[in-house]
């Protein structure tokens, strides 16, 4: 069983990020900024987090369900998260480390999940 890592794409608020991991300083979340994601097409976004073993943390519920779905037709991913752009940071924060602390990178394979549901 291995422990989730994830990875912010470029439209989720870095105060989400920051304060991840300023509540959990053991998760390991990278930045877009880091990723330099900054720009990037959805596929290839998704294609770097799948290559780095990555849950993908997003807003995107415009275009990225359906990205996600063209990805893992041909591809495995690792994962996507997606948090509602209205949901407080201190919820998203929350919904994250929950991800985190009860579930395993291999649960996510080929997942995706819209919070709140």
């Amino acid at each position: 069983m291995t422990v989730i890592r994830f990875q912010a794409d470029a439209d989720l608020k870095q105060a989400i990020v920051t304060g991840t991991l300023r509540r959990q300083p053991r998760l390991d979340f990278r930045s877009a900024n880091e990723a330099e994601l900054e720009g990037i097409k959805d596929s290839d976004v998704l294609a770097i987090a799948a290559k780095n073993g990555r849950v993908l943390v997003t807003h995107d519920r415009k275009t990225m369900p359906t990205e996600f779905g063209q990805f893992i037709a041909s591809q495995t991913s690792s994962g996507v998260l997606i948090l509602s752009q209205n949901l407080p940071i201190g919820e998203a924060i929350d919904a994250i480390i929950l991800v985190w602390e009860a579930s395993t990178a291999e649960e996510w394979i080929n997942q995706i999940m819209t919070f709140p549901l």
